[in-house]
């Protein structure tokens, strides 16, 4: 299996910070946060990683990460031009990812402390043409994309409502996500937001709606460090767990 990681966009949650330097590269502990999902990925046996990253901090990312070997992997680069939504920079790992080839998406300002690799495992035990993501239980529901489950198969998800005012369930979708090439053509049938975006909710709800959406629930800690509470306390929780 290949990795890809979304490290694109603005992050306008962390102005004035993300004026300087893409949000993805934000100390978070010792280290810059993509390199959290970096060795995640490292952790479970995939090591050819495509990071897709905008054009203004494309110089930051090759300096310090360069062809990945410092950090036991190998790095691919694309640059996403514009901030066209998740599903947009995903297409762009079409060519990276080979006819039938499964891969594990992570959007780069996931950070968690779980091992993906039991994830990973059952995933590539599903039939092809099928997707999981992975849940997290959180207090507010609200602020995500919220799963709603399938009455006749609670094993797959019949529905995602994105920032729900009352969400169905207390459980998010984080940005963890598991596909095959058969999402290039699932992107190809979704059509921009109001914002003018490719919304990865509506490329999963395609899955739902033809019943080939799993899911799993995260037990260790996660968040998505788009704040300066949630960097900070990334920070504090991360501070030891890479070399």
């Amino acid at each position: 299996m290949k990795g890809v990681i979304l490290a694109g966009g603005k992050g306008t949650r962390l102005y004035p910070l993300t004026r300087l330097m893409n949000k993805h590269l934000l100390p978070v502990g010792k280290y810059p946060m993509v390199c959290y999902g970096i060795e995640r990925l490292r952790r479970s046996g995939i090591t050819d990683i495509l990071l897709v990253i905008s054009k203004q901090s494309a110089g930051h990312y090759t300096d310090f990460l360069g062809s990945g070997a410092e950090f036991g992997v190998s790095l691919t680069y694309k640059i996403q031009e514009d901030a066209g939504g998740i599903a947009e920079a995903l297409e762009l790992a079409k060519g990276f990812v080979s006819p039938g080839e499964r891969f594990v998406v992570l959007l780069g300002d996931n950070l968690f402390a779980e091992d993906l690799t039991p994830y990973v495992e059952k995933y590539k035990k599903q039939p092809r043409g099928t997707a999981k993501v992975l849940l997290k239980p959180v207090e507010d529901a609200r602020r995500y994309g919220v799963p709603v489950f399938d009455a006749q198969d609670p094993s797959l998800i019949s529905y995602i409502e994105e920032k729900p005012e009352h969400p169905k369930t207390n459980y998010c979708v984080t940005g963890i996500y598991m596909y095959d090439d058969a999402v290039f053509e699932m992107i190809g049938h979704v059509s921009r937001s109001g914002r003018g975006e490719l919304e990865i909710t509506d490329v999963n709800n395609l899955y739902a709606k033809e019943r080939k959406l799993s899911y799993d629930v995260l037990t260790d800690w996660w968040s998505d460090a788009g704040t300066f509470q949630s960097l900070r306390e990334a920070g504090e929780k991360l501070k030891d767990t890479l070399p």
